[in-house]
């Protein structure tokens, strides 16, 4: 199959992706370090300094497992081989609605929960079959 016409989904799925990084980590950071800073045990500096290094030290250790997770256990993926670009498709659209739906939650402080926002998203796309799917994806 040639893919070669959908490297503009993978250089957007690139820009949503760190949109979606941001939202997660924002959402994090106030989760993790609200308390602490509000009580005045760290500055709002350190606890910025701190979660930069943790949650990246998070995603890198940790980031394979959960998308192993994602791959295995919520959405089985060798149902998508003869329409992969749906699967890319359908992931990028899962990107975006969890970013958009956390930067809303986050901006009128509503609590919310980042995983659940993507693995949501990702199961809503996949409750679809890749055969009937109305996303469009020029064969």
């Amino acid at each position: 199959m040639d893919l070669e016409h959908y490297l503009w989904m993978v250089v957007v799925g690139f820009i949503i992706a760190f949109v979606l990084a941001f939202s997660v980590g924002a959402n994090d950071v106030a989760n993790s370090f609200g308390t602490a800073v509000g009580s005045g045990v760290v500055t709002l500096k350190q606890a910025c300094i701190l979660a930069s290094i943790f949650e990246t030290l998070g995603s890198m250790l940790l980031g394979a497992k959960v998308g192993e997770t994602i791959r295995k256990g919520i959405i089985d993926v060798s149902l998508y081989n003869d329409t992969v670009p749906v699967l890319m498709a359908g992931e990028v659209s899962a990107m975006v609605g969890s970013a958009v739906w956390q930067l809303i939650a986050s901006f009128l402080k509503l609590p919310i929960s980042g995983t659940h926002c993507i693995v949501g998203s990702t199961i809503g796309f996949s409750m679809s079959p890749p055969g009937s799917s109305l996303l469009f994806c020029p064969a």
